[in-house]
């Protein structure tokens, strides 16, 4: 809504109206009965104001973004922000991924095992993406950190309904959700979202392989298949706020999320040259469930005007089982192969944290703060294949692990002069893992100390561009999964003989220490008029302490001869360094001689371009793993004038790219895309219908690894869309 009109208009009839107030009061001082009272005109704040007002560099995205698409899964909407995307079920930024993206949960971060697809974004109040990390918040963010924030206990009456139904594969699925916000009693508010969620997918499958078997002769084999991943769950994050007095609040905020699921398939391998494998004829089933919860408690005090305190309390819980069952034939039809694994993991934790804030003259604004975390995981597994332990003496054995993390920082916002404004930060973290559970046992502390600078410029103290400047130290600590010494076996090769440099055991390494990066990102930011947004900017990281796995052949305790084993080791350091280009805004804003100012049209897009070499790996196309050279993301929102319809569009692209992955091996990816569009119909002023596709136009996702000496392994994946139609009630 264009509010220039209304400013002018409600100015002139102020003016005027003074005009012939002063003409009567000349000769006559009594009131005017005609007199008005004052009127002011605001603009609610978008996102993008909030993004320019922000200290360091950071994109918020809020209401209009998370609800445009109707989508039920928190990772569809991250997947059209700039310099993100979903590769593999796994979240990125800037082409990295592997934990060196940080996903938050209200500024902590999120339980393990938890995935942005449990999420429904009905819950989310906002996501506050960073490219470079802050004192206040875990600097484990070597690509960056996506904080979101779940929804806040209302100032008004908030009651709406969403129910949808949705269909990719045999039949559809349900999903829905429910909010109540309100003003409970005094000070106190409350907020209850709920929401329910199911799927059923189908992906075809098929691939090549060109390699040996085990008598070391060649063999290539042929496979088609198909599976169905499918489920149902729920979450919920209720949230009170109670406001003891004038600058006094306490909150309380409570989060849970379960999921039941299945997954069905199949798959036949056919025989190009060589020996036929154990079985040609393969079917599989996995099912499980996965939950977690978490409660946390806050208090903030603010003392006079110029300081403030924060405190806060976490526990939290949850866990996940699962049993897979895989069966395979031979040719005759004959069952050759009968293994199943079934396991259970649980995990406990508990943070305290607190920070004290006070201004410092009319310039600085100093920030204190610490932390102290304590997370426990329980975990057991077994694998019997044909009656007997896949690893005798290990298998059922249980495993527990225990990760103590303490931190300490202090920050210093800095208003320098009227152009430049500065961030000052200093972070000092300590990590201790432990494990004694049978089969692996082992212990590793590792710390870490995180300088962070973040400076802005603005070029004209009255205009609204900037220039943001980042120096920041970051860090990426060995997951638990890493240090474990625990043997996972290549059953294509049982342990009563050897395996090959391609189908290696994995261990892991309890000597591992964290990767350090140290980053510089400069970002130009152009605010428009009318609301929109230019930016370029460009980054670069530099890596010490890289984590890849090694491949050696080695005697094992687990084999009576040498098998071949993966382990995860430092290497020395890798560089990554990208251009980021990102436009938004009304199109007669961005194209004035293509559009006209009442043309109802918004254009988005953005470009990322990524480069990295990796020093231990030979080149070419050494890079980190799975970073594409680049990304490109296209949107469209037009609104009609006629009928109150509203509709939209995104594409995001990835190109095919090369991996040279170690010495040994190449790794090859396909291309990718993603086609997204919706339509929103607006019933009334409380309900509306939405209609969605997801991955309109789906594209196979094809990966090809290469093996020194010219065996390969070919898979391709075809997905089919999604579909929703989605009705809103806003009581």
């Amino acid at each position: 809504m264009n509010l220039k009109p209304i400013a002018l208009a409600a100015a002139m009839l102020a003016a005027q109206t003074a005009h012939a107030q002063q003409e009567v009061g000349a000769d006559d001082n009594r009131a005017s009965p005609q007199q008005l009272d004052r009127v002011e005109v605001r603009r609610q704040s978008t996102d993008t104001d909030l993004r320019r007002r922000q200290p360091v560099a950071k994109q918020i995205y809020g209401r209009d973004e998370l609800d445009k698409y109707g989508d039920t899964q928190l990772s569809d909407v991250l997947k059209r922000l700039p310099g993100v995307n979903m590769q593999g079920g796994q979240l990125r930024m800037r082409g990295l991924g592997g934990a060196f993206t940080q996903i938050l949960v209200n500024g902590e971060p999120a339980p393990p095992g938890f995935s942005v697809e449990q999420l429904n974004p009905a819950q989310v109040e906002r996501i506050e993406v960073s490219k470079a990390p802050t004192a206040d918040q875990s600097a484990q963010a070597i690509a960056g950190s996506i904080n979101i924030i779940l929804k806040d206990a209302p100032r008004v009456v908030q009651k709406d309904l969403r129910l949808g139904l949705a269909y990719n594969h045999d039949k559809p699925v349900v999903n829905g959700s429910f909010t109540y916000g309100d003003r409970v009693a005094g000070g106190m508010a409350a907020v209850l979202p709920i929401s329910f969620f199911s799927w059923r997918l189908l992906n075809e499958t098929e691939g090549e392989r060109l390699g040996r078997d085990a008598q070391g002769r060649p063999q290539r084999l042929a496979t088609e298949g198909w599976d169905v991943p499918y489920g149902h769950g729920f979450n919920v994050a209720p949230r009170v706020n109670w406001k003891l007095g004038e600058d006094e609040t306490v909150s309380l905020q409570g989060f849970m999320v379960r999921n039941n699921f299945r997954n069905l398939g199949h798959t036949d391998t056919t025989v190009l040259q060589g020996a036929a494998p154990t079985s040609v004829d393969d079917q599989f089933s996995n099912r499980g469930n996965f939950q977690a919860a978490r409660l946390s408690l806050q208090y903030n005090k603010r003392f006079e005007d110029d300081q403030r305190i924060e405190l806060r309390s976490t526990v939290g819980n949850g866990g996940a089982e699962f049993d897979t069952r895989f069966l395979g034939r031979n040719a005759a039809g004959v069952q050759t192969l009968d293994r199943r694994t079934t396991g259970e993991g649980k995990n406990r934790g508990a943070t305290l944290s607190g920070k004290y804030s006070r201004f410092l003259g009319e310039a600085h604004s100093l920030t204190v703060g610490g932390e102290l975390e304590r997370r426990s995981r329980d975990e057991q597994r077994r694998t019997v294949q044909n009656g007997a332990e896949l690893l005798p003496g290990i298998e059922g054995q249980p495993f527990d692990a225990t990760i103590n993390r303490s931190a300490v920082y202090a920050q210093d916002d800095w208003e320098i002069n009227k152009q430049w404004s500065g961030y000052l930060g200093l972070r000092h973290e300590r990590i201790r893992t432990t494990s004694e559970g049978a089969g692996s046992e082992f212990r590793n502390n590792s710390s870490v100390t995180t300088p962070l600078l973040h400076l802005n410029y603005k070029f004209d103290p009255a205009a609204r561009d900037l220039l943001r400047m980042s120096l920041t130290r970051s860090y990426k600590a060995p997951d638990v999964q890493q240090l474990i010494a625990r043997p996972t076996i290549n059953t294509e090769y049982p342990t009563s003989g050897s395996n090959t440099e391609t189908a290696p055991d994995r261990v892991g390494n309890a000597a591992l220490k964290p990767e350090l990066a140290t980053g510089l990102d400069i970002a130009f930011e152009k605010y428009l008029s009318g609301g929109g947004l230019v930016s370029v900017g460009v980054f670069h990281r530099r890596i010490t302490g890289l984590i890849r796995n090694s491949l050696v052949q080695e005697s094992v305790p687990w084999a009576a001869v040498p098998r071949w084993v993966a382990k995860p080791i430092n290497l020395s350091r890798a560089n990554t360094s990208g251009l980021e280009l990102e436009i938004k805004g009304r199109a007669a804003e961005l194209m004035p001689g293509w559009f006209a100012p009442t043309t109802a049209l918004n254009l988005r897009a953005s470009l990322s371009f990524y480069d990295s070499k990796v020093k231990d790996v030979p080149g070419p196309d050494n890079r980190l793993e799975q970073q594409q050279p680049w990304s490109l993301n296209l949107g469209v929102d037009y609104r009609l004038k006629s009928l109150p319809v509203s509709m939209g569009a995104s594409l995001a692209f990835t190109p095919s790219y090369e991996v040279q992955q170690t010495d040994l091996t190449r790794l090859e990816t396909g291309r990718a895309r993603s086609i997204d569009a919706f339509a929103l119909w607006n019933l009334s002023k409380t309900d509306s219908l939405r209609f969605s596709i997801q991955n309109l136009a789906p594209v196979a996702g094809t990966s090809t690894t290469f093996i020194r000496g010219g065996d390969y392994n070919f898979s391709e994946r075809r997905p089919k869309s999604w579909y929703a139609l989605n009705w809103e009630h806003k009581f």
